[in-house]
C-alpha cells in the first residue's frame, strides 16, 4: 500500500494527518462537459428552459458543491475555501457545455477534489434542469487540469 496516504500500514482507510504540512496557497482547476442536442443547447443558450436559468443555477450549483466536498466524500477534509468559480460555456460542436471549475484555499491540502465536486455537480444539474426534454445526455470528460501549490507543486494537464 505505500504510496497510497489514505490507507494506514495495516491497509485501512483513514483520513490523512495533514497537521505538519505548512499553509500554502493552493488552487485547483478541473473540467467537465455535457453532450446533448442542438436543440437542447438552444432551449439552454436562449433561456428557454421551463425551470429557469439553466446556467446560472449549475453555476451557483457548482459552488455549493465546492463547499460541500468533505461531506460527500469520506475521506477529504473541510477546508477553507477562498474562491470557487465555475465557467459554463457553451460548445456548438460539442453540442453541449462545457464546464470548468476554479477553487482556491490557503491551506495544508490541496482542492483538486472541490474543483472535480463543483465540475461534475454543475454538469449534473444541467442535466437535471433540461432532462424533461432530453434524457439521454451524456457527462464526461471529468478531470483536473491544473493543480499548484504545497509540496508536490505545479500539475498541469493538457
Amino acid at each position: 500500500m505505500t504510496g497510497l496516504s489514505h490507507f494506514d500500514a495495516d491497509g485501512r482507510a483513514h483520513m490523512v494527518d495533514v497537521s505538519d504540512k505548512p499553509v500554502t496557497a493552493r488552487v485547483a482547476v478541473a473540467e467537465a462537459f455535457i453532450k446533448m442536442t442542438a436543440t437542447t443547447l438552444a432551449l439552454i443558450v436562449e433561456g428557454r428552459a421551463d425551470k429557469g436559468d439553466v446556467l446560472g443555477i449549475a453555476r451557483i450549483a457548482g459552488i455549493m458543491a465546492a463547499k460541500k466536498t468533505a461531506d460527500l466524500i469520506p475521506l477529504c477534509h473541510p477546508l477553507p475555501i477562498t474562491k470557487v468559480a465555475l465557467d459554463l460555456t457553451p460548445d456548438e460542436s460539442l453540442p453541449g457545455i462545457r464546464i470548468t471549475a476554479t477553487v482556491k484555499t490557503g491551506g495544508q491540502t490541496g482542492v483538486e477534489m472541490e474543483a472535480l465536486t463543483a465540475a461534475s455537480t454543475a454538469a449534473l444539474t444541467v442535466y437535471d434542469m433540461v432532462k424533461a426534454v432530453q434524457k439521454d445526455m451524456e457527462i464526461g470528460g471529468i478531470r483536473v487540469t491544473l493543480k499548484d501549490g504545497g509540496k508536490s507543486g505545479r500539475f498541469e494537464n493538457p
